[in-house]
């Protein structure tokens, strides 16, 4: 029998509450005709009367959502069928770990290139499982810039290399993969399907869901599979990317809201014109920002050089830090938050990823123009 249910709250007719313009590195700005259609998937998916929250991972409703995620994927990212599709947990701090534990072998060496607080820690945790060689880092220079080709010293034969392709705390970016030689790694939680990606240069790329591609709790890991075919045996199944792979992501339950929200953040993209129409757009409204960075006359200064400027974490300071306070207070009571710096580094970081609208880098311009003309 059918029961009879109440109608959900989507269906109320009051007016919905204010958003603002949420500059946070992560959990990040998602979009909002997704978080809209995730609210009624959550009430009842597919016209099955259960929520996605609800379902089991292994009904045909959740085999949908995982293979249309997949799928989607694969045609945002231009990924062959020599290549797995894996939705893990633990974030990509897991994989710092979960990386050298699969693919460093005893007496074999790992080269890192450090270029912000990410690589640091993904090689740092490395050290902790096996030999690792830093093969570049731009600490004496605060993680200003990510290296040219002739800056990288790598160590003779490394089982892999390991990257950061965009450092979201310092605000800087890869334009291109490192050359290596050898099977190549990277972290691309920061900017992942941000701008067209050439998958085939890597073995292996992971990303965190928070910051691009939906809620925390969530890895995506794209992975070649005649690399995996190397992986070490005898590892701990929820540790072990074979034997994650062979489950198709559901060894154990997996997060299923995580996977359905970034499948259905995969559709948005696709929507958008892809990833090369979602690099224009993020180039246009990074443009806006370093613009008034760059027009202040000194008023604001980036962290990153020039060269390598992150189109989706936009780090800079004013004169001081007395002013630097001031400015992240008046920006929030004119609806723009998240804009502290970290910790370590200060100042403002705007991270404007794939979602965050473009009417909020005009206001934060607009804004940034008007804070140098008074206390300029």
């Amino acid at each position: 029998m059918t029961r009879t249910m109440p109608a959900p709250a989507m269906t109320e007719t009051k007016p919905r509450a204010k958003r603002i313009f949420n500059f946070s590195p992560g959990p990040a700005t998602l979009p909002e005709e997704v978080i809209l259609r995730a609210r009624e998937d959550i009430w009842s998916i597919l016209d099955s009367g259960i929520g996605i929250m609800e379902h089991s991972h292994r009904g045909k409703v959740f085999d949908r959502v995982l293979e249309e995620a997949i799928a989607d994927c694969r045609a945002l990212g231009g990924v062959g069928d020599d290549y797995d599709i894996l939705f893990l947990q633990g974030g990509a701090t897991l994989q710092f770990a979960m990386i050298p534990m699969n693919f460093l072998p005893e007496g074999r060496t790992a080269d890192y290139l450090v270029t912000g607080e990410w690589a640091s820690k993904a090689a740092k945790e490395a050290k902790k499982l096996g030999s690792v060689h830093i093969a570049f880092t731009s600490e004496p220079t605060n993680f200003d810039h990510t290296p040219a080709d002739s800056e990288i010293r790598y160590s003779e034969t490394p089982a892999y290399v390991h990257y950061c392709s965009n450092n979201t705390i310092y605000g800087t970016r890869y334009n291109n993969p490192p050359k290596a030689g050898v099977p190549l790694i990277v972290d691309t939680s920061s900017e992942m399907f941000s701008r067209p990606i050439d998958v085939k240069r890597h073995a292996l790329i992971y990303a965190g869901a928070q910051k691009n591609l939906g809620p925390a709790g969530v890895v995506l890991i794209i992975i070649r599979k005649d690399f995996m075919a190397g992986a070490k045996k005898g590892l701990p199944s929820l540790l072990s990317y074979p034997d994650m792979a062979a489950q198709g992501s559901r060894l154990n339950t997996p997060p299923t809201f995580g996977i359905y929200f970034m499948g259905q953040v995969f559709k948005w993209i696709l929507r958008q014109g892809g990833l090369a129409a979602m690099e224009k757009r993020n180039d246009e409204k990074a443009a806006l920002v370093y613009d008034a960075i760059d027009r202040s006359g000194g008023f604001y200064r980036c962290v990153s050089q020039p060269q390598c400027r992150s189109a989706m974490n936009v780090t800079f300071r004013t004169p001081s830090a007395e002013l630097d306070d001031k400015f992240i207070a008046e920006a929030k009571k004119q609806d723009m938050d998240g804009l502290k710096g970290y910790r370590s580094v200060g100042g403002m970081r705007a991270s404007i990823y794939n979602a965050f609208p473009r009417a909020g880098c005009d206001l934060l311009a607009q804004f940034m123009h008007d804070f140098a003309r008074r206390y300029g």
